[in-house]
């Protein structure tokens, strides 16, 4: 499982999904999992309370009966003394008769147990059920006696149904005739009302699950949404990405073509001319040995000028490609040479300024630097039309920083940004990869002149006991 993870590699677009993905996903979780609980806990309060008002529709309509069935015979018991049997009779016949229902009707106990009218169970009667109890262990006729000895009230208890003999939920009002030591009631079964309650319960457990259904679908598409979104961005930079590197595949090229077109001509147009020109010395030189005649002197010592023309030449070549003195002693001396040689080429005073922080820059940014002044020289010597040069190196708490001033005609700033040179794109890919910045000052007139400022970041300056010890005694 370890080795599977650490194989696992995802790419920056699948990266930036799954940060979108899973915030959204525990935000939905957690709002679903509320949701639920509020539902479940609104909804059983509710239940709680159609279930509390039905039974109480049921109590108020066993009380009714009960006073109802009373009142019709109130005439005989309120005039019959305690043992008037015949009074009784009349009254138990009455109450037998007093059925309602499918299942509804009045019964009779004595404060005995014993059951004196049941007209749906008729082997009950004249039967004692004192300790009669439900399946729930419920001492049902104690408890309808206890009740109807206090005056009366309700008790819950299971009880068979006199259609089918199965125990169901019942609701008894009991009441007490206390001169015939009677307990006498009535009861209604609530399996209705737990249906109904069972019934809004398996609706409200329903409307739940609709509702994670609405909210697992909301989150599927949001999802789809991230992760469509992520792939088009990652299809969007993929084709950037893919325009950028043919685009910079060209520029290499291009820069290629340059570098190799120049050095062809700095061999056809210098060495070139200069090695034909000590050909025809050395030349001259033989004919005259040949013959035997004249002074052979001149043409060797022209030919050997020419020859030290051409090392000069191979050198500074060399030198452009890549100067041994970045490697050896630093970029600071390397930058002095450059500079001086571009003084002594064109003939155009320098300055050249720089702190001794000992050599630290890593070899990208002293690469980058020495390209970026090589380039911003030729640049100004090209088409500055300037007199004067600056050159200034230094470190500092951010890094380094190398600035490049002349006095000559700047830069046009609209052209400039509408189509810049490759030298400029060079400049500023350069500073780009070392995480630097590049800034180009231009005045828009004669004698504006320009600045480039090139700063790479303290990252690449490395520590003091990275340095070797002779590189250490160098500058920049």
């Amino acid at each position: 499982m370890r080795h599977t993870l650490s194989n696992l590699r995802l790419s920056y677009a699948q990266k930036l999904s799954l940060v979108a993905a899973v915030p959204l996903i525990l935000a939905v979780a957690a709002i679903a999992v509320l949701v639920a609980i509020q539902s479940r806990a609104l909804a059983e309060r509710e239940i709680q309370a159609l279930e509390t008002q039905l039974i109480e529709a049921k109590k108020r309509e066993l009380r009714n009966y009960v006073t109802q069935a009373r009142n019709g015979f109130y005439f005989i018991y309120g005039s019959a003394a305690p043992d008037d049997q015949e009074a009784k009779d009349q009254v138990a016949q009455i109450l037998s008769a007093m059925i309602y229902g499918d299942e509804g009707f009045f019964f009779v106990y004595d404060y005995d147990g014993t059951n004196l009218v049941n007209p749906r169970q008729t082997e009950m009667i004249n039967q004692n059920h004192l300790a009669l109890t439900d399946s729930r262990g419920t001492h049902v006729v104690s408890n309808l006696i206890d009740i109807a000895r206090q005056g009366d009230g309700y008790l819950t208890h299971l009880w068979p149904k006199p259609s089918n003999g199965q125990e169901a939920e019942m609701i008894t009002y009991v009441t007490s005739f206390p001169s015939w030591r009677w307990a006498v009631g009535t009861g209604v079964y609530i399996d209705d009302v737990l249906t109904s309650v069972a019934e809004a319960r398996a609706d409200v457990e329903t409307r739940v699950q609709r509702t994670f259904y609405y909210i697992s679908a909301i989150t599927l598409a949001a999802l789809l949404m991230v992760f469509g979104s992520g792939m088009a961005l990652n299809f969007r930079e993929r084709r950037l990405a893919d325009a950028k590197l043919k685009k910079l595949t060209q520029r290499v090229f291009d820069a290629q073509e340059e570098e190799r077109g120049r050095v062809a001509r700095e061999l056809h147009d210098g060495i070139s001319q200069i090695l034909v020109g000590v050909r025809y010395a050395l030349d001259s030189a033989r004919r005259r040995l040949d013959k035997g005649s004249g002074d052979v002197t001149a043409p060797l010592t022209q030919g050997i000028d020419n020859l030290g023309t051409a090392i000069s030449e191979v050198r500074r070549i060399s030198r452009d490609l890549r100067p041994g003195a970045l490697d050896d002693l630093g970029l600071g001396p390397a930058l002095k040479a450059l500079i001086e040689d571009f003084a002594n080429r064109t003939g155009i005073e320098t300055d050249f300024q720089t702190v001794v922080f000992r050599n630290r820059l890593d070899q990208d940014a002293k690469i980058a630097l020495y390209r970026i002044a090589q380039e911003a020289l030729t640049n100004i010597e090209r088409h500055a039309a300037a007199t004067n040069v600056s050159v200034d190196l230094r470190g500092h708490k951010r890094g380094a920083t190398l600035r490049i001033s002349d006095n000559g005609v700047g830069l046009d700033q609209s052209l400039s940004r509408r189509s810049a040179g490759i030298g400029l794109r060079n400049m500023q890919e350069r500073v780009e990869q070392l995480d630097g910045t590049l800034r180009i000052l231009s005045g828009a007139g004669q004698q504006g002149g320009t600045v480039i400022e090139a700063t790479v970041p303290l990252t690449h300056l490395l520590p003091p006991e990275s340095s070797t010890p002779g590189k250490e005694r160098a500058r920049a």
